[in-house]
């Protein structure tokens, strides 16, 4: 292939130095008082107000904002897609007026051509910016970065083909190729699983250390923008949005993410921003909404041979025992696509649980996490082995078994209070309908929600559908809680705060629960036990850690237990391991 020259040159015609020829004591990007709105007269919202910001070049800067707080509006405002209302955007003391290719931008969504393939993607940015060269050169410079994200081999793939891990790797070759001084990252990888966001992570840090850009991340993980990032600075969630104090990171390049889980500064600078984030952002359920609430004593019909009974749940009428949920010998084949064959996902998954017990499932994609969830609510069938629940063998799905998926399952015309009210109806015929109604209420009144009993699914945030899917779930009563990443789509802030909601309804019922989880501080915080799985094919359980850490639990209490590092290194090595053998 031919060597990338080594002067580019911009649309014009005009040499483009590799590295920018200004003063490198001088910012290579300022925004002064900048100020953002949308909306014209009385329904004006101020999305960002009086945003100050100072980067030199070759910076890598951590924007941690959550939903709602600005953040995509500040990355369109530095790559010129978008207008300030007030204030100034520098780039080398010139104003930011349009987009430019010495701005590279790389947003949530893949934005690729789908009948194009991964080189014809890159190729097209290349055509344009540099249409003056040969097309021999062009293709040279666009193959250059193609091989830079490792997609060498995926060239003449289409975007179909490819994973979402993969499509975001066609979006990064693409903003490099067109030579950008800032590359713009805008949560590039928050819907990838951990191993892969782990691995691009390593690729961008790679990328920026060869090729020396300025780099801004918006993140809604901790975690990431310490790993990465020479400061991290918080965008204070809107309206009127601004921003809180920097976090210089001083740990040393280049950083070991197993080897931070030892380092006293990593630890002090996490506690920092975590903490800073909490008390910024969680808002709890004022008082006067919690008060006079209680829960009917009332008996929920979740067997099929159940009699009509109204005596008061006796929480303490069966004690715990070690085998109330069985996982024996557990399998899960499916047949290749092209049907000549099979495979074993799961293979030998063998489990027992008490009763109130709560464990945490995880691993890497692939692992079988998920088919074990679904297997266990009836919604998949089991290939080999048994599932026993309250020594009754699971066969299909069944009101005593709560699901809380991803996404939650709403009827978008119905409000929050009609959701939750479907289900109750079918588990508590025998209740009056005044002590429906309560149970419906005091759920979700507890996730949050006693303002918006009667708002339609429709127009609920993600967040506010997550908690009516959480406080259906509760409501039914079940004998066994199933939690499928149940927080995963959410920003950081709001996914505190439900976890901790979970915790708070979790601690009232005790009800016996597993979630599946790709977040290891998520496990910690939730479980008793965390079962970690090895990579799939052929699944299996590889370690059991137990999490032997008061409760009540928040995560702000987490930081500071002196066995929460070592819980949590002990997953991460397992993981890491597994990602050496994958």
């Amino acid at each position: 292939m031919n060597a990338v020259p080594h002067k580019v040159i911009d649309i014009k015609g005009k040499p483009m130095p590799t590295e920018p020829s200004n003063d490198p004591y001088l910012p290579l990007l300022e925004l002064k008082n900048v100020c953002k709105s949308y909306g014209e007269g009385s329904s004006k919202a101020s999305v960002l107000k009086d945003i100050n910001l100072s980067i030199k070049q070759g910076e890598f800067i951590a924007i941690v904002g959550f939903s709602g707080s600005g953040k995509t509006t500040l990355i369109s405002l530095i790559a010129g897609l978008i207008q300030p209302d007030s204030g100034v955007l520098l780039k080398q003391n010139q104003p930011i007026t349009e987009p430019g290719p010495d701005r590279g931008v790389v947003f949530q969504n893949y934005s690729l051509m789908p009948w194009l393939t991964v080189y014809q993607n890159v190729a097209l940015a290349v055509d344009v910016i540099f249409s003056h060269w040969s097309p021999e050169l062009r293709k040279a410079h666009a193959e250059h970065y193609i091989n830079m994200v490792n997609l060498g081999k995926a060239m003449d793939k289409k975007p179909a083909e490819l994973s979402g891990g993969m499509r975001q790797r066609v979006n990064v070759a693409r903003a490099l190729a067109a030579n950008p001084d800032i590359l713009l990252l805008d949560e590039p990888l928050s819907a990838l699983d951990a191993l892969t966001r782990g691995n691009l992570q390593d690729e961008i840090l790679h990328i920026w250390e060869q090729e020396k850009k300025t780099v801004i991340l918006i993140t809604n993980d901790v975690d990431e923008a310490i790993y990465m990032a020479d400061r991290v600075i918080p965008l204070n969630p809107g309206p009127n949005a601004t921003f809180g104090p920097e976090f210089p990171i001083t740990l040393e390049r280049p950083r070991n993410r197993t080897a931070l889980n030892q380092n006293d500064t990593f630890k002090h600078i996490r506690a920092d921003i975590t903490q800073y984030l909490i008390a910024i952002g969680i808002a709890k359920t004022p008082e006067s909404i919690q008060k006079n609430l209680f829960l009917p004593k009332v008996k929920p019909n979740t067997r099929t041979n159940w009699e009509v009974e109204k005596s008061p749940i006796n929480q303490q009428s069966d004690m715990p025992y070690p085998r109330y949920l069985e996982f024996s010998k557990l399998s899960k084949i499916y047949p290749t696509p092209d049907g000549n064959s099979s495979v074993k996902v799961v293979d030998g998954f063998d489990l027992k649980m008490r009763k109130g017990e709560f464990i945490a499932i995880i691993g890497h994609s692939g692992c079988g996490k998920s088919t074990v969830l679904s297997m266990t609510a009836g919604l998949n069938d089991i290939s080999e082995g048994v599932i026993i629940l309250d020594n009754k063998e699971v066969t299909t799905a069944g009101p005593d078994r709560g699901v809380v998926f991803q996404a939650p399952s709403l009827f978008p015309w119905l409000t929050a209070f009609d959701n939750v009210m479907l289900g109750v109806d079918k588990v508590y015929p025998h209740a009056t309908s005044g002590e429906r109604l309560k149970i419906v209420e005091y759920y979700l009144t507890r996730v949050g929600l006693g303002d918006a009993l009667h708002k339609k699914a429709a127009d609920l945030s993600n967040g506010m559908k997550q908690r009516v899917g959480i406080a259906r779930a509760f409501a039914l009563s079940p004998k066994l809680l199933l939690l499928d990443e149940p927080f995963g789509m959410l920003d950081s802030l709001t996914r505190w705060e439900l976890q901790e909601v979970l915790m708070e309804v979790w601690e009232r019922t005790h009800v016996t629960a597993i979630v599946v989880t790709h977040d290891v501080d998520e496990a910690i915080l939730l479980a008793d036990r965390v079962v970690m799985m090895t990579n799939g094919p052929h699944a299996k359980i590889g370690k059991i850690q137990d999490i032997d850490l008061p409760r009540p639990r928040s995560r702000k209490d987490l930081l500071t237990h002196p066995d929460y590092y070592k819980y949590r290194e002990s997953i991460l090595s397992f993981l890491t391991e597994c990602d050496h053998t994958h």
